[in-house]
């Protein structure tokens, strides 16, 4: 069985990243989740099961393979199952879409640092950063194009949910957490990715950890 380390669901967006990722291969796989930065948690990383990947999660265990980093999780999963389940079989749909997952894994530090994931909290609104209000124009842009382009199948990025969904479903949880407004199409798109029951699973599990990191306990500023 695949065996799936992970950090707080409240809080650790590659985490979810690569849980989704296993979700959507329909393999079954023990969940793992290490609360991050508690008194263990240096001790933990220096562990056998944590030594590859530096200490960092997700880490997927699949018999004495080990993948880390949330992209490979995606790509290792696509491999050993169907990867019509991950990505477009359109040719044209299946660039766009591992493009934008690329580009998702890479970029949008700004959105990230100021705006850290808390799946448990919705905050008032307030001003950002002109380079974090790029990313999200950015964003939007790429979420435009795949819909308009090939979502016409379904509410995700390219009609079913797939790979790049799942590289963006912590963004969504951010827009939300932030109260980031998004444009008309944006927010049938974030209702879409709120709805999946994966999603909903994962958020109420985040609201029955009893860890609380006060970092990501505040608003933007």
């Amino acid at each position: 069985m695949l065996k799936l380390i992970i950090g707080n669901k409240a809080y650790s967006s590659w985490s979810l990243r690569g849980w989704l990722a296993v979700k959507q291969s329909g393999l079954p796989f023990e969940e793992i989740t290490v609360p991050m930065f508690d008194e263990e948690w240096d001790r933990r990383r220096e562990g056998d099961e944590f030594a590859p990947s530096g200490g960092k999660v997700p880490i997927l265990w699949d018999d004495q393979a080990v993948i880390w980093d949330s992209l490979a999780i995606i790509e290792w999963l696509a491999d050993k199952t169907d990867r019509a389940r991950y990505w477009p079989e359109d040719p044209e749909a299946r660039g766009m879409a591992m493009s934008m997952a690329a580009e998702m894994h890479s970029s949008f530090a700004n959105l990230r640092r100021e705006c850290p994931m808390n799946v448990r909290k919705v905050f008032p609104a307030k001003p950002i950063s002109e380079s974090t209000e790029a990313e999200i124009r950015r964003i939007m842009e790429l979420w435009a194009q795949a819909r308009a382009c090939h979502g016409s199948g379904g509410p995700y990025l390219f009609g079913t949910f797939g790979a790049a969904d799942i590289m963006f479903a912590p963004v969504v949880t951010r827009f939300v957490t932030y109260s980031i407004q998004v444009p008309n199409f944006a927010q049938a798109y974030v209702a879409a990715i709120l709805n999946h029951p994966w999603l909903v699973e994962w958020v109420g599990a985040a609201q029955e950890e009893p860890w609380v990191i006060e970092n990501y306990e505040q608003p933007a500023t």
